[in-house]
């Protein structure tokens, strides 16, 4: 007899059973799992807390998620959901733009999504991470590219890398209890006095204790387009190449 393949491990790829509670649906589940994770992050998500909120024991969300694997997959495509991407038509860099800021502000919202993006299995069988990847496609598809998924690889990178790194820190600075320029202004004289004896770093910090005072906000959307337009003069040269 031939060995039974094994399941492909998604959510996606999985039968779905009819619910013995039809008013605990997976949409709410989904909906109020992403509220937690909002709140207090991945470690903090439990079936056992999340069905307490829903006033549901575990059991009864087993019937709809069967781990919580699962249970983030649904959570990384749900929120997939709210990422734009332009429609082909216009200036390619500008809409390029306008995705990368997309995804960010998205990941910013949600600051445990990036750092989940390469750990959540076949997550990208999710409908709306599709059509989000579709809509990437055609765009660069439209634009000229040879090989846009090689380009869309590219600029993914640089976004999820950098909104991984900010929404830590973001992170961090909720957790401090303290705005974002009053934890930079705690945390700057302990900074510049480890980096007192390396000639860089210690201007560097001294710049940076003037200007991410005033508007961190402002230095960091700076920062991310600067790394941005990069990526994108890359891109374009092998476009025109």
């Amino acid at each position: 007899m031939a060995a039974k393949a094994n399941p492909v491990p998604s959510v996606w790829a999985r039968e779905q059973s009819t619910p013995d509670q039809p008013a605990l649906s997976r949409a709410a589940i989904v909906r109020e799992a992403v509220v937690m994770l909002d709140a207090d992050g991945i470690e903090a998500l439990s079936m056992r807390k999340l069905g307490a909120r829903l006033n549901a024991g575990a059991t009864s969300l087993y019937r709809h998620v069967a781990t919580k694997d699962e249970l983030m997959e649904l959570a990384v495509d749900e929120v997939a959901a709210e990422i734009t991407v332009p429609a082909p038509g216009g200036p390619w860099r500008e809409a390029a733009t306008e995705a990368a800021a997309s995804f960010r502000a998205t990941a910013l919202r949600h600051p445990w999504l990036s750092s989940v993006l390469g750990q959540a299995g076949l997550a990208y069988l999710g409908p709306n991470l599709m059509a989000y990847s579709e809509r990437l496609a055609t765009l660069f598809a439209a634009t000229g590219f040879p090989e846009p998924s090689r380009a869309i690889d590219t600029l993914l990178s640089y976004v999820i890398g950098m909104s991984t790194t900010e929404a830590a820190w973001l992170t961090t600075v909720a957790r401090s209890g303290d705005t974002e320029a009053a934890f930079i202004a705690r945390l700057m004289p302990a900074a510049q006095q480890a980096a007192a004896d390396h000639d860089h770093l210690a201007s560097a910090y001294a710049d940076a204790a003037v200007t991410a005072t005033v508007d961190p906000v402002a230095i960091r959307d700076a920062k991310f387009s600067y790394g941005l337009d990069v990526v994108l003069d890359g891109l374009e040269m092998r476009l025109t190449r």
